[in-house]
């Protein structure tokens, strides 16, 4: 088995160096190695979570460093941060209630303890992720009504201290040892989350995309992609827009997958989205993170379709996996908006040599190329939301982060 330093050296190197392509590939690859480094992280037999955190934070640190415009990154790290605190939150409560986490199955004569043995079978992620899926917070008559049964200790006398005592010590030490195995079991589930965002997504699309619709669309995005043929299956007759999303032309190959399966699209140039934009019922884009404001951080031009959308009355929906939700807010100085690229994607690097002043004797150019990957729309210009947990409104943005991520670990 290879070194964990040295696998974290290797994918750091990788995303140093921009090896990884889109965010959920990367989000799933930083999740598959925070589980090997906590797997095989040494743990005392005391503070088992404040080892793994320190863990998982040094190693986080560096690969956030590596490439700080992929928020992906930080995002997941901030979610294995959170399925740790939850996990040593949910042991601590049961060891406190004197409950024995191990040995609960046995147990089948209580029929006061069956609710909570059915949930101690079950990690408090994978607890919690289920109930994030049905987006139904509980009632505070449900609260009130579980809180006796849930926080009630046995009376014991006192002639059995002794074995008590013994009793509590063997459930402490089970219960330090169930940490990372329920730990790991979280991160596990969190892996199939993220592969299967793109499906979960796709399933809604029959909801929102309606007959002889004209869809409007600019980059490519593989959600983007997923969701329309979805509805494309469900013998949804529409037409796609695709603006080109210069210089990188990112639209020519969505519009080829498109037209590879079946859709009807149009490839616009991304100056004629304002011209294109009365003839369209929707505008659809994916993005590459969704901040903690509601504001998007999308393609480049995607301000200036969300302006035209916003003057026209058209809605302009945003597609993202739950990996995308960043806690942080645009202002927040850790945070990289954008990056800019190779000025070449442009102008030839002759043609800008030719630009030179060389007379002047200082060789500083007097033309500028500035090539940014990223544009920022502000939450107002959105009018949905669809995750892999639903719809939602911009205002909402906040109650989702709020389940995902812990306040100690919004910075690293």
């Amino acid at each position: 088995m290879p070194d964990v330093q040295s696998t974290v050296l290797e994918f750091v190197n990788k995303l140093r160096k921009r090896k990884i392509e889109g965010s959920q590939a990367t989000a799933k690859c930083t999740v598959e190695l925070l589980r090997s480094v906590i797997s095989q992280q040494r743990v005392p037999h005391s503070n088992q979570a404040s080892a793994l955190i320190d863990a998982v934070k040094a190693v986080g640190e560096q690969l956030v460093a590596a490439n700080p415009v992929e928020l992906a990154v930080g995002n997941v790290v901030r979610r294995v941060l959170h399925i740790i605190r939850e996990e040593d939150l949910s042991l601590a409560t049961a060891a406190m209630a004197g409950l024995d986490l191990l040995d609960a199955s046995d147990d089948d004569g209580e029929d006061d303890n069956c609710k909570v043995v059915g949930y101690s079978a079950m990690s408090a992620a994978v607890a919690a992720a289920a109930a994030r899926s049905t987006l139904r917070p509980p009632s505070l008559q449900t609260l009130l009504e579980g809180t006796p049964e849930s926080a009630a200790v046995p009376y014991t006398s006192s002639s059995g201290a002794d074995s008590e005592s013994k009793s509590k010590s063997a459930d402490k030490s089970s219960i330090t040892r169930k940490l990372k195995h329920d730990v790991i079991e979280g991160v596990n589930h969190l892996i199939l989350e993220i592969s299967g965002c793109h499906e979960q997504i796709a399933e809604q699309a029959i909801e929102h995309i309606h007959q002889n619709e004209v869809i409007l669309t600019l980059g490519s995005s593989r959600t983007v992609l997923e969701f329309l043929c979805a509805a494309k299956e469900k013998k949804r007759s529409f037409r796609v827009f695709v603006a080109e999303g210069a210089p990188r032309y990112q639209g020519h190959l969505l519009a080829k997958e498109l037209v590879a399966r079946g859709l009807q699209t149009t490839v616009i140039t991304d100056s004629a989205v304002f011209a294109m934009i009365s003839r369209v019922n929707m505008v659809i884009i994916g993005a590459h993170a969704v901040m903690a404001n509601g504001g998007v951080i999308g393609p480049v031009g995607v301000n200036m379709a969300a302006l035209a959308a916003k003057k026209h009355a058209v809605p302009f929906v945003v597609l993202a996996g739950s990996h995308k939700l960043c806690p942080l807010y645009p202002h927040n100085p850790e945070v990289l908006l954008n990056e800019l690229r190779s000025p070449s994607e442009l102008l030839d690097f002759g043609e800008v040599s030719d630009c030179l002043d060389f007379g002047a004797g200082s060789g500083s150019p007097l033309l500028q190329v500035v090539n940014p990957t990223f544009d920022y729309v502000p939450p107002s210009l959105v009018s949905l939301f669809i995750t892999d947990t639903g719809g939602h409104n911009p205002s909402y943005m906040y109650r989702l982060i709020a389940d995902y991520y812990s306040a100690d670990d919004l910075v690293m």
